[in-house]
C-alpha cells in the first residue's frame, strides 16, 4: 500500500469528470494505490468519476469506501454498498468504513442488533468486501468507544496532523490504541481539511504531508483536485524522508498557540465538516451553508428517507 493515500471527497471538486478521471490514472500511473472515497460526497458523483478512472486500473489500487448508516439498519447499508461497487464499477471493496462517526450514541447504534455492524459482517461474508473499519474526524473519547464495543474492526481513519497533538488529539489518544491492537491506522486531513493553515503561513505544504506521513500510520489520505496539488503531493511522498522526533517536536511546539482553539480543526469544533447524513439519521439539524448540504438539498433521492435508486451523475 503506498504511504500517500487519493482523498476521494476532494475529487469531486475536480473541473469536470475528464479532470478527475485524469487525475486518478495519473495518480495510480505514479504509484499511488490507496483510493478513499464515500457513499455521500458530493452526492455520488466522487464515487462514479472515480470509478471511471479507476478502470482498466482497478487491480492496481487498494480500494475504500465507506457507508452513512450507523444510525439505521443493516438492509439500508447494504444497499448502499450495491450502490457503491456500482458507482466505483467493481465487485468488491478492499476496504468498507463506517463514515463519520460524530455523536456519542453512535457506538451503541452501530453494535446494536440489526445495525451497521450487522452490514458488514454480511458484506464480509458475501465476499464483498475484505476488510472493515470506521472513520470520524470530531472526538477522539467516540473513536475508543468504537473500539470498546469489541466489533472487529481492521482499519480506523481518523485526523492526523502537527495541530492535532494540542487539541481534542486523536495522535495522543486513539493512534497508540490502534497501533497496540495490530489495526491499520489511517491517517487523514494532513493539511487539516482545506490548507487553511498553509494559506496562513502557520507551516508550509511539505511540512504539514512530512508530518503526518512520519507518525505510526500505514497510508496518510490527502484530497486531490487539481493537477498542481497532485504533483505537489507526488513530489512530496516520492521524495519522502521521515521527520525526526526532533523535527516533529519543532513542529508541534511552532503550532502550538495557533492549535490551541481549534481554529485550524473546525472538523472537531463546527458544523463545517459534519457528515449530513449521520444529522439525519439523529435527527438533527443541518448547517444549509453546507457545500454538502446544498448539493443534498438540490438532489434528494440521496437522504435514504426513503431510499430510493441513485442514479449515476452526469459528467
Amino acid at each position: 500500500m503506498s504511504a500517500l493515500g487519493f482523498g476521494g471527497h476532494h475529487l469531486g471538486d475536480a473541473e469536470n469528470v475528464q479532470m478527475a478521471m485524469r487525475l486518478v490514472q495519473e495518480a495510480v500511473d505514479n504509484g499511488i494505490t490507496f483510493f478513499d472515497n464515500c457513499w455521500e460526497y458530493h452526492v455520488g458523483k466522487s464515487e462514479d468519476w472515480m470509478g471511471r478512472g479507476l478502470k482498466g486500473r482497478r487491480d492496481k489500487v487498494f480500494l475504500m469506501t465507506k457507508v452513512c448508516t450507523h444510525g439505521r439498519e443493516a438492509m439500508l447499508g447494504l444497499q448502499m454498498l450495491e450502490q457503491s461497487l456500482r458507482r466505483l464499477q467493481t465487485d468488491h471493496l478492499d476496504l468498507w468504513q463506517i463514515h463519520g462517526v460524530s455523536f456519542e450514541n453512535d457506538p451503541e447504534l452501530f453494535i446494536r442488533p440489526n445495525g451497521a455492524a450487522e452490514a458488514l459482517r454480511k458484506a464480509k461474508e458475501q465476499g464483498k468486501v475484505r476488510f472493515l473499519g470506521f472513520t470520524g474526524h470530531k472526538d477522539p473519547v467516540i473513536h475508543l468507544k468504537m473500539l470498546e464495543t469489541g466489533f472487529p474492526f481492521d482499519a480506523v481513519q481518523m485526523p492526523l496532523n502537527a495541530f492535532d497533538a494540542h487539541f481534542h488529539s486523536f495522535s495522543e489518544q486513539v493512534l497508540p490504541e490502534v497501533n497496540r491492537r495490530g489495526m491499520a491506522a489511517l491517517g487523514m486531513k494532513p493539511m487539516s481539511g482545506h490548507g487553511d493553515p498553509i494559506e496562513q503561513g502557520e507551516l508550509s505544504a511539505e511540512e504539514a504531508l512530512r508530518y503526518a506521513m512520519s507518525l505510526p500510520v500505514t497510508t496518510t489520505i490527502t484530497g486531490i483536485d487539481k493537477p498542481e496539488i497532485l504533483q505537489q503531493n507526488l513530489k512530496i511522498a516520492q521524495g519522502f524522508t521521515p521527520m525526526t522526533a526532533a523535527e516533529m517536536r519543532g513542529l508541534r511546539e511552532r503550532t502550538r498557540q495557533a492549535a490551541g482553539d481549534g481554529r485550524y480543526e473546525l472538523y472537531k469544533v463546527s458544523l463545517k465538516f459534519d457528515n449530513p447524513e449521520a444529522r439525519i439519521a439523529h435527527n438533527f439539524p443541518l448547517d444549509e451553508q453546507s457545500t454538502e448540504v446544498k448539493e443534498m438539498l438540490k438532489a434528494t433521492e440521496n437522504t435514504g428517507h426513503p431510499f430510493p435508486d441513485v442514479k449515476p451523475p452526469q459528467p
